[in-house]
């Protein structure tokens, strides 16, 4: 079965951008959505509209209410969402939630009024105060996705951002850095903090004192990165090596450094959270975390499947381990070819 996915990288465009198209949630340029109608018919796509299911008396449309930001681990979440979804013959609405808590409840209740069965969702910060009140009235299923709030009680599903970022930054200190600058995400999501609580514990375990001056806000975006970058560099003392947040960072601190003449791993190592395609294609390849990004969305709407057949079910945290990936950013040479 074609999915939404293949749909959207046939005609170049984002998945959500497929799914306004499909589902007229929002108004889609004319060029673009005869790209996408197009693709479709070449395809084979088959899509069961909304209202005819609730015609049918059976509404099998779940939303995804997510940043559709340009970072490579989006794509591949909803990748996963999308994929899982239509295996299950699901109907998928996505909407973008920009990152934003007021923008997103919006969102969310623009999925609301399409009457959709669950709902998964990325939670922007302050996401209790207007979307969780929301989603509690109107009694529908719905899980955690990427960003997991340990203080509740909710179906959640996400990667081990703590175990992946001490491990990571144990690798730099093993390598004989004591001066190693971070780049942490947008305050407030749970994300940011665990990775930055994984860049402390790895300077417990080495008795390396933190220097709060070397943590510096990226806000998760690649200019962001690139001014974050640029005051650790200005620093009198500045680090001899860098563990960037995500991947959108991590290119943002590639341009500093370009922009600086600051040759890695020569002048500055780097290990960066998040992989993506082409990281091992960058001279010098770079060193990640790699998430199971397509893993971690189709669990979640596994998850989300099992409470709307059991509402009843106790709530589920799952965590998902992540994959070192070592290059040469971090210093480390070449494996040699077998």
């Amino acid at each position: 079965m074609v999915t939404m996915t293949e749909v959207a990288r046939a005609a170049g465009v984002s998945v959500s951008t497929v799914s306004h198209v499909v589902n007229g949630t929002r108004l889609v340029a004319p060029a673009t959505r005869e790209r996408v109608q197009r693709a479709m018919e070449r395809l084979g796509y088959r899509h069961q509209p909304t209202a005819r299911s609730l015609a049918a008396g059976s509404n099998r449309t779940i939303g995804l209410a997510i940043t559709v930001a340009s970072n490579p681990y989006w794509v591949e979440l909803i990748q996963g969402i999308d994929g899982e979804a239509t295996r299950a013959g699901l109907n998928l609405i996505i909407v973008d939630t920009r990152d934003d808590a007021r923008y997103e409840s919006a969102a969310v209740a623009n999925l609301l009024a399409h009457r959709i069965e669950g709902l998964v969702i990325a939670p922007a910060d302050h996401w209790r105060d207007l979307t969780l009140p929301m989603l509690r009235d109107h009694a529908i299923p719905y899980v955690v996705v990427d960003r997991i709030d340990p203080e509740l009680r909710i179906d959640q599903v996400g990667v081990e951002n703590e175990t992946a970022s001490t491990a990571i930054v144990d690798h730099l200190l093993s390598l004989g850095h004591t001066r190693i600058g971070m780049l942490s995400g947008i305050p407030g999501l749970s994300t940011s903090s665990e990775r930055v609580r994984g860049y402390q514990l790895a300077h417990q375990h080495a008795n390396v004192p933190v220097d709060p001056e070397l943590i510096r806000v990226g806000s998760s975006s690649s200019e962001g990165g690139r001014k974050a970058t640029w005051e650790l560099l200005e620093l009198d003392d500045r680090p001899t090596a860098l563990f960037t947040g995500n991947s959108s960072m991590t290119i943002g601190a590639l341009a500093a450094f370009h922009a600086a003449g600051v040759d890695v791993p020569k002048d500055m190592a780097l290990a960066c959270f998040d992989d993506f395609t082409w990281a091992d294609l960058f001279s010098p390849g770079l060193t990640t975390v790699a998430q199971p990004s397509t893993a971690i969305g189709a669990r979640a709407v596994q998850l989300l499947l099992r409470r709307m057949n059991d509402p009843g079910a106790p709530a589920q945290t799952i965590r998902l381990p992540a994959e070192i990936m070592h290059r040469q950013s971090c210093g480390c040479p070449r494996p040699i070819s077998r």
